[in-house]
Parts: C-alpha cells; sequence; structure tokens
C-alpha cells in the first residue's frame, strides 16, 4: 500500500539532528551535543501545580484556546516582558507544544503553491512543515550577514507567491540574536507587503546581552504577525508539551478552529503547571542562563582555540562553528567525529542545503560533558592534521 500514501509525507526523511542522536546512544561512553533540550529538572513548584491538578482530577478537556486563566497568564507575561498587548479571549491559543502552533498557522494560512521564506541557515522542522502545507521553503542566505536577514535582500525575495516569513531569534542553530534597529528596519519594510510574518520565539527568555525584543512590539505589522512561544526552553518543560500562538483576532479565530479539530486542547495538569511557570517563576529562565553563559563562554573558547572559528551566541544554547578549516565538509567532519571519538554534532546542512562548511554543537549539556566533548574534538582535529 506504499503507492497510497501522500507522496509528501513519504519524500520526507529523518532530521540530521535525530540521525546523530540516535546513533551516539549506540555508544556506552558517547557524548551527545546535539539535543536541544535543557538539562534542568523543571522547577520543583511547576512539578507540583501538575501534580496537584491530578489529584484534584483535573484531566479532562478545556476550553479549545486553553484555560482562560493561561491565556492570562500569557496576556500578563508578554505585556510585562515585552511590552506587547494581547486580549486572553481572541487573540491567544494554547496549543500541544510551540511545534503545534506553528503546524495550526501554517494549515490556517496556505494553500498549495504558496511560498514561504525562510532565513537560513533555520530550525529543520520548518521546512516540512511547509512542505506538508503544499508549501514551498525559500531560503534566504544569511551567511553574509552576521546570520541576521538584510531587510533589502529579504524584500527581493518576496513575490506575488510569497505567503509568509518565518523568524527564529534567537536562533537554532546560531544562536543570533536580532538588535532592535535590525528589528525596526524589518518591521518597516515588511509593513508595506501582504505577508504574513510568522516569529518563533521560543528562545525569548534565554538571552545573554541585551533583553530580548519581541517582533509584537511593533504596532505596524501586528494585523499580520503571529508570535510561537512556549515553555519548552524557558522552564525546561519540553515533554510537557506546551505551547501557543499569539496573533489578531481576525485570524486566530481560524487558527482556534485548526487547532481543535487537530488536538481538541492541550494537556489539563500540564497547562496548570504553566500558570504556576508564567506567573510565579519567571526568574527560573536567568538562573539557568547563567550556567549557560559559562558553557558557552567555555565551549566558545575551546573551539576558538581548536581553529573552529565560531560567531558568539547571544541566545538560545547552540553554537555553530565553521569547520571548513578541516578540509572536510559538515557531515563527513560530523560522521567521523562520532565514528572515531563518539562525540555527535549536527552537519550543518541539516539547516541549510547549501552549508557545508558549519556543525551546530548544543551546550545544553553539563561542563563535563561538554570537556569530554571538546578535548575528543581537539584530539579529533589534531589527528586529521597529522
Amino acid at each position: 500500500m506504499d503507492h497510497r500514501i501522500n507522496p509528501t509525507a513519504a519524500s520526507l526523511t529523518v532530521p540530521g539532528i535525530r540521525v546523530f542522536a540516535n546513533r551516539v546512544a549506540e555508544f556506552e561512553d558517547g557524548i551527545n551535543l546535539t539535543i536541544g533540550q535543557p538539562d534542568f529538572p523543571t522547577p520543583e513548584n511547576v512539578k507540583e501545580a501538575g501534580i496537584s491538578a491530578i489529584r484534584e482530577n483535573r484531566t479532562g478537556y478545556s476550553h479549545n484556546a486553553g484555560l482562560p486563566a493561561l491565556r492570562e497568564s500569557v496576556t500578563g507575561f508578554f505585556r510585562d516582558a515585552y511590552g506587547c498587548s494581547y486580549d486572553p479571549g481572541s487573540e491567544i491559543v494554547i496549543t500541544n507544544g510551540a511545534s503545534e502552533a506553528l503546524d495550526s498557522v501554517l494549515r490556517t494560512i496556505m494553500v498549495e503553491g504558496d511560498e514561504v521564506i525562510l532565513p537560513s541557515p533555520s530550525y529543520s522542522g520548518y521546512e516540512p512543515l511547509i512542505r506538508l502545507n503544499g508549501g514551498t521553503p525559500v531560503h534566504l542566505d544569511t551567511s553574509e550577514s552576521g546570520f541576521m536577514p538584510d531587510p533589502d535582500a529579504l524584500a527581493a525575495l518576496i513575490n506575488d507567491n510569497t505567503k509568509a516569513i518565518i523568524f527564529n531569534y534567537p536562533s537554532n542553530p546560531t544562536g543570533v540574536s536580532l538588535p532592535c534597529g535590525q528589528m525596526e528596519k524589518l518591521a518597516e519594510m515588511l509593513a508595506g507587503k501582504e505577508v504574513f510574518i510568522i516569529s518563533d520565539e521560543i528562545y525569548s527568555e534565554n538571552t545573554f546581552a541585551d533583553k530580548h525584543i519581541s517582533f509584537g512590539f511593533f504596532e505596524n505589522i501586528h494585523s499580520r504577525l503571529f508570535i510561537i512561544h512556549g515553555l519548552s526552553k524557558s522552564h525546561a518543560m519540553t515533554g510537557w508539551r506546551i505551547g501557543y500562538v499569539l496573533g489578531p483576532k481576525t485570524v486566530m479565530k481560524h487558527v482556534l478552529k485548526v487547532h481543535l479539530n487537530n488536538s481538541i486542547c492541550a494537556s489539563l495538569p500540564s497547562q496548570y503547571a504553566a500558570i504556576e511557570a508564567l506567573d510565579h517563576t519567571r526568574e527560573f529562565p536567568h538562573e539557568m542562563n547563567m550556567q549557560y553563559v559559562e558553557r558557552r563562554d567555555y565551549t566558545y573558547r575551546r573551539l576558538e582555540d581548536m581553529g573552529l572559528p565560531s560567531k558568539k551566541p547571544t541566545g538560545a544554547f547552540y553554537i555553530f562553528p565553521d569547520i571548513s578549516t578541516t578540509g572536510m565538509d559538515d557531515v563527513s567532519f560530523a560522521a567521523k567525529l562520532l565514528d572515531e571519538e563518539h562525540v555527535a554534532v549536527v552537519p550543518g546542512s541539516t539547516f541549510s542545503k547549501d552549508d557545508h562548511s558549519h556543525v551546530r554543537i548544543s551546550y545544553a549539556s553539563s561542563l563535563d560533558n561538554l570537556a569530554k566533548g571538546m578535548d575528543r574534538m581537539e584530539r579529533f582535529i589534531a589527528r586529521q592534521k597529522s
């Protein structure tokens, strides 16, 4: 019955992140520097909120858009943290993780033949969702502009088939954040274009330099902007599967219909845990970030000493070193490093098909693991040069 399968689904491949993460698990002494998952436990009070919900039998359905109290919490968080105003009754939908939020938005706005622009390198999960929704991803190369989208270059890609642009800052895989001045230029240019703007800000609380600026701050693009967010990265809640999407009420009513026909609602105990996280545990990301900065600085220094230059990350927990001095492409480098030293990193072409000179390293891992990984990588590189 394979010939009856949706050919787009059949053509999808396992992303490089998972390929190398799965392979390193085969080694007893493997060091996994691939997965973007905080290695911190969920805060105790947040866990207790979820446990209490279960004990009190709050385990049924919620409103399809999510608990009103949680939507109020999201409104308050975005108002206090980023100066953005969203109505909890009509402009917020709670989803099963940020991935479902993104899928619900794309399924709401896309039709066959649409194009979606991706400033690349970009998160490997975007392109499959675009293709599954009948669209074509169009990549904007940012390698010559500090991994930031140039407004003029972006404008040149917009045509009658362009339905949306997906931004992701702080960035997975580069760790780059957008400065306010750059965002202002992008918002000004996009205000005159009839395209949707999707801003994946899941790493907004994991910033190390200047405070994160949300695209929601810019009123001139508010009517066409969707913000994707959630608790996975900020509160070490990947498995709780709580995300949310914010957008203008004229289109969010349609996003809600897509969401409810897909998953009905997000897990109720997880929603109660999310209220606790947003209302009473806002300092937790800062506590994690202090350790991320220490890990980032250590990893950055070690890579520089190995002759693998990288742009120092200002957010998220990834670093994207240039490995071209080794004489290997990204896939060969990652495969040989795994086979010979049992260290897993992700080839850069996972995030941009034309990029064969970078690899992504996640420093959402302990300093001890990072030290072992860097020692093995240094030994590996020395061997290639000898």
